[in-house]
């Protein structure tokens, strides 16, 4: 039990529509502590997500998603918030919005491996 992290979780989702609360789930941003882990693995399934609604923007959706990666990754052309510690942008990546990108509330969990963790996330999230 002592080789296990505590970790977060989060799941991304696409909310086309806000009044309705509809939601696809699009990936997953996983922080641990410890080993100083933040990432986010996003996957966007371009037909299923025009069928449930047709005027949605792509190109716009998977430039938002892939900026919230780049923040996670603490790369310095994202922004100001990419270059916070990684427990203050999992928080700023988590923090409540009503935008058509948001994030479910945050769950705790213990893994050996984060990356692998976030990877079984998505899979079972996502995919």
């Amino acid at each position: 039990m002592q080789n296990k992290h505590l970790f977060e979780y989060a799941v991304l989702r696409i909310v086309p529509r806000v009044e309705r609360e509809e939601f696809l789930n699009v990936g997953v941003i996983l922080y641990c502590r410890k080993p100083a882990f933040l990432g986010v693995r996003f996957k966007l399934e371009k037909e299923k997500l025009l069928q449930f609604f047709p005027i949605l923007c792509m190109e716009t959706v998977q430039a938002h998603l892939i900026s919230l990666q780049k923040i996670s990754e603490g790369i310095a052309d994202a922004g100001p918030i990419a270059l916070l510690e990684p427990a203050s942008r999992f928080r700023w990546l988590t923090a409540k919005r009503s935008t058509i990108i948001q994030s479910s509330a945050v769950h705790p969990g213990l893994c050996d491996d984060p990356e692998t963790t976030l990877e079984k996330l998505f899979v079972d999230l996502v995919e």
